[in-house]
C-alpha cells in the first residue's frame, strides 16, 4: 500500500473522539483509555503527533506513536503487550492537545482576536498523524444535553498562533510566529483583551522587535500601558519609552509612579530627553501638550526637491506628521506650508517661498485642545503647526488622529466593540 493509499484509508479523527477511545494491547486486551495526545511543534509545518497519554488504572502512561499500531474511529491498538510505564522527559515544542492547547486561548491571526479551541483535527499524511485543524465554535449547551453534534468547520491550524504558556516552546513558536503580519494597534487590542499570563507571552513575542514593542505600547489604553510599564524595572521602561514618539513618551512618563519618573527621564538618550523635557512644560489639555516634535521644514529658499529628500530620509519620524511640509525664514519662524501631495505635483526646482501657502493656519501652545480640534475640522487640516506666541517659531505639530483622540470621551473604546481591520482571512480547511 502506498503512502497516499494509507492516508486515504485512514480518515481524519477528532480529538474529542480520540479521548473516548479504548486502548487495546497487542493481545486485544483492554488496557485503558486515552486522556490526551501530544504533538510536537514544527514551525511552518503542521504539528506532528508523537504520542498518547493513556490512563491505565490510576496512572497516566506515555505511549509513543511508534508503538501505536492503528488509530481509527473505534479503538486504538498498542503494539506492546506491556507499554513503557516511564514517560520520557518533555521536549521543547511538545504540546498537550487537551491539557494545553484546548486549555489556553489562541490568536486568530486572520481576524486579530483571541479565541478558544474546543476541538482539534488530526489527519494522516506521509509523516504520520498531524494536527491540521481547530474548531473554535463552542458546542451549544442544549445540543450537548441532547447528545447532538454540531457540524462546525475545522479551520486550518496555520490560521492561529497558540498561547500555550510552555516556556521552553516559546522561542520555537516565536521564530515562526504569525504575529508579524499584525499591525501595532491590533497587537495592542490583543494585549488589552488578554489575561495577565497571556499578556506576558504576547509581549515576549513583540519584545524581539524593539521598534514594534514601542509602537504597541503607544497604542495601548493609558491605564493598561501604565500598569504594564510600572511593573518593569527602570532600564526596561527606558528601553520602551526611548523608542516612542516624544508626545507619547511624555504621556507615558507622567503616568508612571512619581519615584520612577526622574530616573527614567535621566536615562533617556538625547534628543529624546530634550523633546520630552520640552513637552513636560505644557499642560496636556493644551496644544503644547498635544503636539508632537516630528515635522519636516526647510528654508524659504530651499527647493521642493530638497525638502522631499528630507522626507525620504526621515524613516524614523511619524508618517502622519509628514503629510504637510513647512517653510521657515532665517530666524526659524513659520512662513508657509504645503501638502505632501502638492509638493509632488509642482516642479522640483521650485523654491518653497513660491509654492507654499503664505498664511498657514496655526495654533499657539496654550490653546485649548477643543479649540484646536474645531480649527482642524473647520479648515480640513491633517496637520496643524504650533508656533511660539512671542516670535512665531515652529514648536511642533498636531496630527488629526491625536486631536480626535484627545477630544473623544475617555470611555470611547468601551462604547462600541473595538476592532481594528484585520488582515485577509485564510481559507478554511474542510471539516467534519
Amino acid at each position: 500500500m502506498t503512502t497516499a493509499d494509507l492516508a486515504a484509508a485512514q480518515p481524519a479523527v477528532l480529538l474529542s473522539g480520540l479521548l473516548k477511545h479504548a486502548v487495546l494491547d497487542a493481545n486485544g486486551q483492554d488496557l485503558g483509555q486515552v486522556v490526551d495526545a501530544i504533538v510536537t511543534l514544527r514551525g511552518a509545518d503542521y504539528p506532528l503527533l508523537t504520542g498518547l497519554l493513556v490512563r491505565i488504572g490510576s496512572v497516566n502512561v506515555f505511549v509513543p506513536v511508534e508503538r501505536v499500531g492503528g488509530i481509527d474511529t473505534e479503538r486504538i491498538e498498542v503494539l506492546d503487550a506491556k507499554p513503557d510505564l516511564h514517560p520520557p522527559a518533555r521536549r521543547t515544542g511538545d504540546v498537550l492537545l487537551s491539557g494545553e492547547l484546548l486549555g489556553h486561548r489562541l490568536i486568530d491571526v486572520s481576524r486579530a482576536v483571541l479565541v478558544r479551541a474546543y476541538d482539534a483535527q488530526l489527519t494522516h499524511d506521509e509523516h504520520g498523524w498531524v494536527l491540521t485543524g481547530l474548531d473554535v465554535h463552542k458546542r451549544r449547551f442544549l445540543h450537548h444535553v441532547l447528545g447532538r453534534h454540531d457540524r462546525h468547520t475545522m479551520r486550518d491550524w496555520h490560521t492561529f498562533e497558540p498561547l500555550i504558556g510552555h516556556e521552553p516552546s516559546l522561542s520555537l513558536r516565536s521564530e515562526f510566529g504569525k504575529l508579524a503580519g499584525l499591525k501595532p494597534a491590533q497587537l495592542a487590542d490583543l494585549v488589552e483583551a488578554a489575561s495577565a499570563e497571556e499578556q506576558q507571552e504576547l509581549l515576549a513575542h513583540v519584545h524581539t522587535n524593539r521598534e514594534l514593542e514601542a509602537d504597541v505600547f503607544e497604542e495601548l489604553d493609558d491605564d493598561e500601558q501604565t500598569q504594564l510599564l510600572r511593573a518593569r524595572p527602570i532600564e526596561a521602561i527606558v528601553e520602551v519609552i526611548a523608542r516612542m514618539r516624544a508626545d507619547d513618551a511624555t504621556d507615558a512618563l507622567m503616568d508612571l509612579p512619581q519615584d520612577k519618573r526622574l530616573p527614567v527621564l535621566e536615562r533617556l538618550p538625547e534628543p529624546q530627553r530634550t523633546k520630552v523635557r520640552t513637552l513636560l512644560g505644557y499642560n496636556d489639555a493644551t496644544a503644547g501638550g498635544l503636539m508632537g516634535m516630528d515635522y519636516i521644514a526647510g528654508s524659504d529658499d530651499d527647493t521642493v526637491d530638497h525638502v522631499l529628500g528630507l522626507v525620504r530620509a526621515s524613516t524614523s519620524q511619524q508618517p502622519e506628521a509628514l503629510t504637510v511640509l513647512f517653510s521657515l525664514d532665517e530666524h526659524g519662524r513659520l512662513t508657509g506650508s504645503i501638502s505632501l501631495v502638492r509638493a509632488l505635483q509642482v516642479p522640483g526646482y521650485s523654491r518653497l517661498r513660491e509654492v507654499t501657502d503664505r498664511s498657514p493656519i496655526h495654533a499657539h501652545p496654550h490653546d485649548d485642545i477643543v479649540d484646536v480640534a474645531r480649527q482642524m475640522n473647520d479648515f480640513n487640516l491633517l496637520v496643524l503647526p504650533v508656533i511660539a506666541e512671542d516670535d512665531g517659531r515652529i514648536l511642533g505639530v498636531i496630527t488629526v488622529d491625536d486631536a480626535l483622540e484627545a477630544t473623544m470621551p475617555r470611555d470611547w473604546k468601551r462604547r462600541e466593540p473595538h476592532r481594528h481591520a484585520a488582515i485577509p482571512a485564510t481559507p478554511d480547511t474542510a471539516g467534519r
